[in-house]
């Protein structure tokens, strides 16, 4: 059974940093891209991040360009998003995401996550 599980999420005061992690168990997914999407409260999912199955290449959503970092870990069934500056408005459900193409779609994504909150204080 494919799971992905998402840690790292919390309460920060704005400018504040966090990482969060997603762990993969259940299937082989050192070919797959693995994605970061956020939904606010009364808004759709939004992409955020992805990451190519070899780690190489990664895509950010505008609103986190140079302020947010994807990647994966060794054994490539890992992938984290730190998260620095952080601002109000990117709190959220965070949700970890694998797929077979680098898509900023959430129909582009097989497995999902449950989601981590992040909440950042003004």
């Amino acid at each position: 059974q494919v799971q992905l599980v998402e840690s790292g999420g919390g309460l920060v005061q704005a400018g504040g940093s966090l990482r969060l992690s997603c762990a993969a168990s259940g299937g082989t997914f050192s070919s797959y891209c693995m994605g970061w999407f956020r939904q606010a409260p009364g808004k759709e999912r939004e992409f955020v991040a992805v990451i190519n199955w070899r780690g190489a290449g990664a895509y950010y959503a505008d609103s986190v360009k140079g302020r947010y970092t994807i990647s994966r870990g060794v054994a490539k069934n890992t992938v984290y998003l730190q998260m620095n500056s952080l601002k109000p408005e990117d709190t959220a459900v965070y949700y970890c995401a694998a797929g077979g193409l680098t898509s900023t779609l959430p129909t582009g994504y097989d497995y999902w996550g449950r989601g981590t909150q992040v909440t950042v204080s003004s």
